[in-house]
């Protein structure tokens, strides 16, 4: 026996069908609810999309423009804006008219600053920001702190004249009181000259060509100026490279220019000299363009087209003689190397004082530019605040 629940034919649910009589309500409630759904669907599209429904019985009101921002006026103060929203907070909106006439190209739309996105305000200068106490303060600090580095750098440089001075006179002591070497085993002939053989004392044997002998003007000793007396000298030498060479020699320092001077005689016959190494100078006039008799720099290439060779690149400075010149020709000191005369460190130390001093003065300005920026911006700010329509 079947029970009860299987005593009605199943039947199919789908279109053209009707439903068992036993089940007759439970198939009208899901038609009717199939026939509500779509109905439902529609008012609630059509509640979403309309614009003029009002929302839960209430009209929903115009919210009012605020031109200063997304936040709203304060109802204690109307028109001001709390500076706590930061910078962005006082920058003013676009309000819905200026944004339609934008589009429209017979209409103009008051410039803005790119810089701040406010309207042109009152511009503060540079002058303006200088005279507040708090600059003028500021400039004193300052000026102050760089008049003390360069004081010091100053006193670093005195420094560095006084320990150069010193290690000058030390080396010279040193210098004079080396002993003579034979010159080509220091140098040789048609060789670079080594810097580091400046003052080197050496000894050499030869004879003077007294056709040769030329004066360097506009040279000074002591203050004054006079002339150089550089006269050729044929070296004798038992090394084949520097026998038969010439060596150009400083004899010494005179007052006058004239080349025929018979002060000037060079000693006769073989020669034994000793004097210090120098460098050779820089090429200077051509010979034809200087008086005859005369030069106006110690060039060994240019004196090569001169004396002949083969030339020593330096020359020699004159300390002893055998047998002796003329008294009247003054011997000169040591040379010495360019530079010589200052130290290095001292000058490291001054030059970073000076750059301290410099620093200090820059910093002064930099920050006069940021509060100039920044005083503008605020002025631009309050001129927007003060411009606001009240909300209410």
């Amino acid at each position: 026996m079947l029970s009860p629940r299987f005593a009605e034919p199943r039947t199919c649910r789908g279109p053209g069908r009707a439903p068992p009589p036993g089940n007759l309500s439970l198939a009208a409630s899901r038609a009717a609810s199939r026939d509500v759904r779509p109905s439902r669907r529609v008012i609630v599209a059509t509640r979403r999309h309309d614009p003029d429904r009002p929302s839960r019985g209430r009209e929903q009101q115009p919210r009012p423009y605020n031109p200063i921002g997304s936040r709203a006026a304060s109802p204690r103060s109307p028109g001001s804006v709390p500076r706590s929203g930061g910078y962005r907070a006082g920058v003013p909106g676009t309000p819905p008219d200026a944004a339609d006439a934008s589009t429209d190209p017979g209409t103009a739309v008051p410039a803005t600053d790119p810089a701040t996105d406010l309207a042109p305000g009152p511009v503060v200068t540079l002058g303006q920001v200088a005279r507040t106490p708090r600059m003028i303060a500021l400039l004193v600090l300052f000026l102050l702190v760089a008049g003390v580095c360069a004081r010091l750098g100053a006193w670093q440089l005195e420094r560095a004249e006084v320990r150069g001075a010193r290690a000058q006179a030390e080396r010279t002591a040193e210098i004079e009181a080396q002993a003579p070497v034979p010159l080509e085993d220091v140098l040789a002939p048609q060789t670079s000259f080594d810097g580091g053989l400046v003052g080197r004392r050496v000894e050499v044997t030869g004879t003077y060509q007294a056709d040769g002998q030329l004066l360097v003007t506009e040279r000074a000793h002591d203050g004054v100026t006079g002339s150089l007396v550089l006269t050729p000298l044929r070296v004798t030498s038992d090394d084949p490279d520097a026998d038969g060479a010439v060596l150009p020699v400083v004899r010494g320092w005179v007052p006058g220019d004239d080349p025929t001077d018979p002060l000037l005689d060079v000693p006769t016959g073989e020669v034994v000299v000793t004097g210090y190494l120098q460098g050779s100078e820089d090429s200077g006039a051509a010979p034809d363009a200087v008086p005859a008799g005369t030069t106006d720099s110690i060039s060994s290439a240019e004196l090569l087209g001169v004396w002949g060779g083969p030339i020593w690149t330096g020359y020699a400075v004159l300390t002893t003689s055998d047998p002796a010149q003329a008294s009247a020709i003054e011997l000169l000191a040591p040379p010495t190397r360019s530079g010589t005369g200052l130290n290095i460190q001292n000058l490291g130390y001054a030059a970073q004082w000076f750059v301290f001093g410099g620093f200090a003065v820059f910093l002064w300005v930099r920050l006069l530019r940021d509060e100039q920026e920044r005083a503008t911006e605020d002025a631009a700010y309050a001129t927007g605040v003060q411009g606001a329509p009240d909300p209410a």
